[in-house]
């Protein structure tokens, strides 16, 4: 009975968009967009003060240069918010009663929505802007994330493993410093092949081991997973195992960079 129970709350909950507490989902995914939005605008006051290159790049790169700085701190406040929520708090914790698949907190809920306020700003740049901020594996990359974590927010099914995925993240500032570097002209300095070895080893642990783990615990609590709505099933296997492909994609391109990063200092 509970089981059902809370099939019915969740798509009457889907199918009207809200929760019950619906101003902190709408309010946490305006506050995610404005956040943006005032990233860009200082990234552009302090870059222009700090960079003297900063006004000899192109337009599209300087689009791109702000641009970076809205993922990267968008990626430390997730990432350390993903692993507060998921590994160290005690919301998903096994001791407790219930399943874990139904778990969520006001705030989980509200950093999902800073979240998907992030993915709607950096999604919209990317059309407005492509392909200058990334091709298609990009679009897909955060259609997918957005769909995802959206569902999540709505209706509180799957958060433990959307903030599993989200703590991929992580790579992301090593990533943005490694093109920084690049524009910068210090391609050739010893700060570009450390931040090549800390990007592949970031990628390692939080885009390959972590996706393994978390495809193990949806295996060994899959009796809880079978319970949640089939959308949400299908979210939680299907998602992350097409961001895992793009993952070992893109960690191959990485690997084969810092070899050729390596090869020239030899």
């Amino acid at each position: 009975m509970a089981i059902i129970s809370y099939h019915t709350q969740a798509e009457l909950l889907l199918k009207n968009y809200m929760l019950s507490d619906s101003l902190v989902v709408y309010s946490s995914v305006i506050c995610g967009i404005f956040a943006c939005k005032m990233v860009y605008s200082l990234s552009q006051m302090i870059t222009v003060a700090c960079f003297k290159g900063y006004p000899n790049l192109s337009k599209a790169q300087q689009v791109e240069w702000n641009n970076r700085s809205i993922s990267t701190v968008h990626a430390i406040f997730i990432t350390a918010m993903a692993l507060h929520i998921a590994f160290w708090s005690d919301l998903f914790s096994d001791h407790l009663s219930g399943l874990i698949t139904f778990r969520s907190s006001t705030l989980s809920t509200c950093v999902l929505g800073v979240s998907v306020g992030y993915f709607i700003a950096d999604l919209g740049m990317m059309i407005w802007f492509y392909p200058t901020l990334g091709g298609m594996e990009y679009v897909v990359h955060h259609l997918l994330s957005m769909i995802a974590i959206t569902y999540a927010m709505l209706t509180g099914e799957g958060q433990l493993y959307t903030f599993m995925v989200l703590v991929s993240e992580a790579t992301t500032p090593s990533v943005n410093l490694r093109w920084y570097l690049d524009v910068a002209g210090m391609k050739k300095t010893k700060a570009y092949v450390i931040n090549g070895v800390v990007m592949f080893s970031a990628w390692m642990v939080a885009r390959i081991l972590l996706f393994i783990y978390m495809f193990y615990h949806v295996y060994i609590h899959y009796n809880q997973v079978k319970e949640m709505h089939r959308s949400a099933v299908f979210l939680v296997l299907v998602v992350p195992l097409v961001l895992a492909i793009l993952n070992l994609m893109w960690f191959g391109k990485i690997v084969m960079g810092l070899k050729k990063t390596l090869a020239k200092r030899d």
